[in-house]
C-alpha cells in the first residue's frame, strides 16, 4: 500500500535557499535509494500552501511516516555537514564577465549571474565558508562587511553609457582615418595618429577584461582579438585592426547595455509589491514595511491600492484585478473565507473567490487580508525568481562555443610563438618570420566572425525595417526559423484584452431595446470593467434610444448588483444571485441560455426589472482581428503545434482557441503552471511563448523564444528572456500587420516583441 508524504526543505535542509539547488537533487537521489521508497519529487506548492518541498513516495507496509522522517532527517544532516552554500549580490555586469567569475570559483560548485546574484556551493572538507565568503568579495569588489565599495554602483551604473560612447569614438575615428586620405592631402602620420585613436577607444574594455583573464590564466577570444589588432599594426594594416577592435568593442557594449536592461526590468517586476502595508496589530492599524510582515498578519487594503502580500480575504468585498499574475481578462470578484480558521490552516486550499496575491490590484471596495506567505515567498517572489534563473541560464551551444574557445585560443597562440621561431629552422630572417608569426595570428583571429555577424543582422535589420519589421538580434531569428510549438497567452495576445458585449439575449416578453435600457442605465453607475463594457457596447447597440434612468446602486454579496428605475428594483448579476434575493425565480429558458453562453465562454449578466426577466447579456474578451491570419500564416511556413497557456478559466481559453484556430487550450494556469507546460513542450522540440504580462514572462525565459506583445502588454514582460548564443540569424518575412521585435541581451537573449496592429 502506497503513501506520500510531504517533507519541508526548510527543515531538512535548513541552510538550502531554494528548491533547485544541487543538494535538493541529492537528497533526492538519496531518499530514492532507501529501501521501500518508490519516488521522490519537488512540489512548487502544498495544499497547506508551503512553497518548497519534497514529496514521498513511500510502501507503507514496509515504512512508517516516522521512518521516512527520520531518514530524511539524517540524509539532510549529512548533506549539511558535507555541503555548505554562500550567496552573495553585486551589481550587474557583462555576461562573460559573470562566466569569467564563476569559472575562477571552479573548485566549487558556483553559479554568477549577470544581474550580479551569487550562489556557491562548497565542500566543507575542502574549504570554509569564511574563506569562500573572501574569495567571492575579491572577486565581486566587495568590502568585507559585505557591502560594496563607496561609488561601484554609481560607476558601474555609468560604466556601460561610457563603453558605448567609446565605441562609438572608435568607430568615427575608423571612418575619418578612412575618408581623409580619399578627400585631402593629409600626411600619412597624420592618418596613423586617427587609426591610433580609434585602437584606443576600442580597445580600453577589452583590453581590461583580457588582463583580467590572463591573471586567471585564460587566454581567450578578446586576447587573441588584441593580438590580432596588434599583429595588424605590425603589418601597417590599421584600418584592418581598427575595425576589428570597433566591431568587437561595438558588441560588447552593447551586450552590457542588454543585460542591464534585463536586470532593470528583474527589479521593475518586483516593484509590482508595494513597499509598504497597513497592518492590524494589537487593536490599531499601523503602516510597516512589507519586508517586516509575517505569517499570521491581517492587512489593511484600501481601494485601487496593491495587495503587498499573498493571503486570503477575512472581511469585505470588492473585485481585484489579477491580471498581472494569472493573466485573467477580467476582474475577480472577491469575498471572505467561510471558514477563517480553517484557511489559516490550509492557506493552499482557499478557493480564487478569497485567494489574494502579492501585486494585484484591489477594486472599489476595503478588505482584511490575512497573510499566509511572507514576502520572499509570495506568488510574485517566485516569478522574480523564475524569470531570473531562466535569464541566466546558458544554453547548450553557449557551453559549446566556451569549450571550443578554451582550446582555439590557446592553440592559435602556439602556433604564432613557434612562427617566431621559423628563423632557427628555415633560412629566413628573424623580421620575416616575425612577420609571418603575424600574418597567421591575424588570419587565425575570428575577425571573419566578428565582421560577417554584425554585418548579416544589420542587413536583416535594415530589410526587415522596410517591411514593418523591428528586429534587435541575429540569434532569435535562427531559433524562430527552427521552432515547431508555439504557446500562447490569450488575454491581450490573442484578444483585446478587454471585455466586449457579445451576446443579448431577451426573455419572451422583452424586447433587445428593453433589455439594454435598464441594463446600461444601471451599469453606468458602476465602475467595474464589466459594467462598462455593458455601457460602452449598450449605448452603441440602443443608437438613439436613451437609456433608462437608475439610482441606489448596490453591491450584491459579490455577484451582482441593485439599483432602481422606474420605481422598481433592478438585479444584474450571475444565476446564483437569483437564488438569494426574493422574487420570482429564473426561468428555465433562460437557465439554459446561461449555460450555452458559458460553455461558450462567454461571462454572463442576468437582468430583472421588478418581477420580468429582461434577458441575459454574455460579456467576452474578444479576439484580436490580426489573430486568425496570423495562425493561418504560422501553419502556412511550417509551425506544426500551436497552443493556449492561460490563467483565464478553462471553458473561456477553450472559446478563444477554436476561435482563433489554435490546436489545443489549456486554462487555470499559475506562471509556474505555464513554465511547466513550455518545458514540456521544449522536451519535443524549440518551441516559443507569446505573452504580454507579467505573468507570462516566467513561461517566455524559458521557452527557446520569448515573444512579448509590447503593443497590449507591459514592458516588464518585453525583458524576460532566456540567454542562447547569438548567430547570424534567418530572416522569416512577415507581413506588415505585424512588427517583429527582437533583442538579443547582451546575453544575446531570445525575445521578440510582436504587435498586432
Amino acid at each position: 500500500m502506497s503513501a506520500k508524504l510531504p517533507i519541508s526543505l526548510a527543515v531538512v535542509l535548513p541552510d538550502v535557499e531554494e528548491g533547485r539547488d544541487a543538494c535538493v537533487r541529492r537528497l533526492e537521489e538519496l531518499l530514492e535509494a532507501k529501501s521501500g521508497v518508490s519516488k521522490v519529487h519537488r512540489i512548487i506548492e502544498c495544499e497547506d500552501g508551503s512553497p518548497e518541498r519534497l514529496c514521498v513516495h513511500f510502501d507503507r507496509r514496509r515504512l512508517s511516516v516516522a521512518d521516512v522522517c527520520d531518514y530524511a532527517r539524517r540524509a539532510g544532516l549529512e548533506l549539511h555537514e558535507r555541503y555548505g552554500h554562500v550567496a552573495s549580490r553585486a551589481p550587474s555586469m557583462h555576461a562573460r564577465k559573470a562566466r569569467q567569475l564563476s569559472e575562477s570559483l571552479l573548485r566549487e560548485q558556483a553559479c554568477v549571474s549577470a544581474d550580479g546574484s551569487a550562489r556557491v556551493e562548497f565542500e566543507r572538507e575542502v574549504t570554509d565558508e569564511a574563506t569562500v565568503r573572501a574569495r567571492l568579495a575579491t572577486l565581486l569588489g566587495d568590502k568585507p562587511d559585505g557591502e560594496f565599495r563607496e561609488g561601484h554602483d554609481h560607476l558601474h551604473a555609468g560604466g556601460g553609457k561610457v563603453e558605448l560612447l567609446f565605441a562609438a569614438l572608435s568607430g568615427a575615428l575608423l571612418l575619418m582615418g578612412w575618408l581623409m586620405p580619399k578627400a585631402l592631402a593629409v600626411p600619412q602620420g597624420l592618418v596613423v595618429g586617427v587609426f591610433i585613436g580609434a585602437y584606443v577607444f576600442g580597445g580600453s574594455f577589452p583590453l581590461k577584461e583580457a588582463v583580467a583573464n590572463v591573471r586567471h590564466g585564460r587566454f581567450e577570444i578578446d586576447f587573441l582579438m588584441l593580438l590580432a589588432a596588434a599583429g595588424a599594426a605590425v603589418l601597417g594594416e590599421w584600418a584592418e585592426g581598427a575595425l576589428l577592435l570597433f566591431l568587437f568593442s561595438l558588441g560588447h557594449a552593447l551586450e552590457s547595455y542588454a543585460m542591464r536592461r534585463a536586470k532593470n526590468a528583474i527589479e521593475s517586476l518586483a516593484e509590482l509589491a508595494p513597499e509598504t502595508a497597513w497592518v492590524k496589530r494589537n487593536g490599531t492599524v499601523e503602516k510597516v514595511p512589507v519586508e517586516e510582515l509575517r505569517v499570521g498578519d491581517t492587512v489593511l487594503v484600501k481601494p485601487n491600492e496593491r495587495f503587498p502580500a499573498d493571503g486570503f480575504v477575512t472581511k469585505g468585498e470588492s473585485s481585484v484585478n489579477q491580471a498581472p499574475i494569472t493573466g485573467e481578462s477580467v476582474p475577480i470578484e472577491k469575498q471572505p473565507v467561510e471558514d477563517p480558521q480553517r484557511a489559516r490552516e490550509r492557506p493552499g486550499a482557499v478557493g480564487s473567490e478569497s485567494r489574494i496575491f502579492a501585486g494585484t490590484i484591489n477594486g472599489s471596495g476595503v478588505l482584511d487580508v490575512y497573510v499566509s506567505q511572507a514576502a520572499t515567498e509570495s506568488t510574485l517572489a517566485r516569478v522574480v525568481q523564475m524569470v531570473s534563473e531562466a535569464e541566466t541560464s546558458r544554453s547548450p551551444t553557449q557551453k559549446l562555443t566556451d569549450r571550443f574557445e578554451r582550446v582555439f585560443v590557446p592553440a592559435v597562440l602556439g602556433i604564432a610563438v613557434l612562427m617566431l621561431f621559423g628563423w632557427v629552422v628555415v633560412e629566413e630572417s628573424f623580421a620575416k618570420s616575425f612577420y609571418r608569426a603575424m600574418a597567421v595570428l591575424v588570419a587565425a583571429s575570428p575577425c571573419a566572425l566578428a565582421i560577417a555577424t554584425p554585418s548579416a543582422v544589420l542587413s536583416a535589420v535594415a530589410r526587415a525595417a522596410r517591411r514593418g519589421v523591428l528586429v534587435k538580434g541575429g540569434g532569435p531569428l535562427e531559433n524562430l526559423g527552427q521552432v515547431n510549438a508555439i504557446a500562447f497567452d490569450k488575454t491581450g495576445t490573442l484578444t483585446e484584452g478587454k471585455p466586449k458585449l457579445v451576446d443579448v439575449h431577451p426573455a419572451s416578453g422583452a424586447t433587445q431595446q428593453e433589455l439594454l435600457r435598464v441594463a446600461v442605465g444601471v451599469e453606468a453607475l458602476s465602475d467595474h470593467p464589466l459594467a462598462a463594457a455593458v455601457e460602452r457596447d449598450g449605448i452603441e447597440r440602443l443608437g438613439a434610444t436613451t437609456p433608462a434612468t437608475a439610482s441606489g446602486l448596490q453591491s450584491v454579496t459579490g455577484r451582482g448588483v441593485r439599483a432602481e428605475v422606474e420605481g422598481q428594483e433592478v438585479f444584474i448579476g450571475k444565476d446564483d444571485l437569483f437564488e438569494e434575493v426574493p422574487g420570482a425565480a429564473l426561468p428555465e429558458e433562460l437557465q439554459q441560455r446561461v449555460a450555452e453562453l458559458e460553455e461558450n465562454g462567454r461571462t454572463t449578466m442576468i437582468v430583472r426589472h421588478g418581477e420580468q426577466y429582461l434577458g441575459v447579456l454574455g460579456l467576452m474578451d474578444t479576439p484580436r482581428e490580426a489573430a486568425n491570419r496570423t495562425i493561418e500564416r504560422l501553419r502556412a511556413i511550417g509551425v506544426g503545434r500551436m497552443i493556449m497557456i492561460s490563467g483565464d478559466n478553462q471553458q473561456v481559453a477553450a472559446a478563444i482557441a477554436e476561435t482563433v484556430g489554435l490546436d489545443e487550450a489549456r486554462g487555470d494556469l499559475m506562471p509556474e503552471d505555464k513554465v511547466e507546460a513550455i518545458k514540456m513542450l521544449r522536451s519535443e522540440g524549440l518551441v516559443a511563448m507569446v505573452g504580454d504580462g507579467v505573468n507570462d514572462a516566467p513561461a517566455m525565459a524559458s521557452a527557446t523564444v520569448g515573444i512579448a506583445m509590447g503593443a497590449a502588454g507591459s514592458d516588464k514582460a518585453v525583458r524576460r528572456w532566456r540567454p542562447i548564443p547569438e548567430a547570424a540569424g534567418v530572416h522569416r518575412q512577415v507581413e506588415q500587420h505585424e512588427r517583429l521585435h527582437v533583442d538579443p541581451a547582451g546575453a544575446r537573449a531570445a525575445n521578440c516583441e510582436v504587435h498586432l496592429d
